[in-house]
């Protein structure tokens, strides 16, 4: 979990027709993120469920994205954050969610591009804005945006819902992502100086300073 995506996942809930039960896919808080990655307080007095392939802090019930142990139309609102990369069917598990999905439903959805291999425990791909509006088309209304350098980004997040949104309300919602996705223009950045010496961070910047 990121910051900037649980700041995406609040500004879409405030917007989007969030109904119960909420599913979490890929809510096992691992190591050091355990509280901070608990995405329940967003959701106050709302039916939650966290699920994941593992047993551990956040996981509620152990179900598989490629064949979702749930009945059809069962499922009000699906969270699916950084974890589309260590799915190996992309477009199986989108299928499946939309299937437990309810005629009104909505998922929320992240995952990343530029950004360096994390192995919890597989991570299979990195997807582009195209991608994110391909495996969402199945869905009545898309919204899909991303943020960090406009032609390598960072992060894709994307919302579908099965039921068509009033223009004023997908209006507003890209207004507030437009200024989100401002705010997140250099994360990759500030992620990698944390990992890279100084050294090193100052060569690259050069190198990038001469190519422009």
């Amino acid at each position: 979990m990121r910051k900037n995506i649980k700041e995406f996942v609040n500004i879409s809930s405030s917007y989007l027709p969030i109904q119960e039960p909420i599913y979490e896919f890929g809510s096992l808080q691992v190591e050091g993120q355990i509280g901070f990655a608990d995405l329940r307080p967003i959701f106050p007095n709302k039916k939650y469920v966290g699920a994941d392939m593992r047993k551990g802090a956040g996981v509620d019930v152990i179900l598989n994205l490629h064949k979702i142990d749930l009945p059809s139309e069962s499922v009000g609102t699906v969270l699916l954050l950084d974890t589309l990369e260590h799915v190996e069917f992309p477009k199986k598990a989108i299928e499946e969610i939309h299937r437990v999905l309810k005629s009104r439903g909505t998922i929320i959805m992240s995952s990343v591009m530029n950004f360096p291999i994390h192995d919890h425990p597989y991570d299979y791909w990195r997807f582009t804005p195209e991608a994110f509006k391909s495996l969402l088309s199945p869905f009545e209304t898309v919204i899909v945006d991303s943020a960090g350098e406009e032609d390598f980004p960072h992060t894709i997040v994307g919302v579908g819902t099965k039921q068509a949104i009033d223009e004023k309300t997908i209006d507003r919602l890209k207004k507030k992502i437009l200024n989100w996705k401002d705010n997140q223009r250099y994360e990759l950045v500030r992620f990698v100086t944390l990992l890279l010496p100084p050294a090193i961070m100052k060569f690259i910047i050069q190198i990038k300073r001469s190519m422009k």
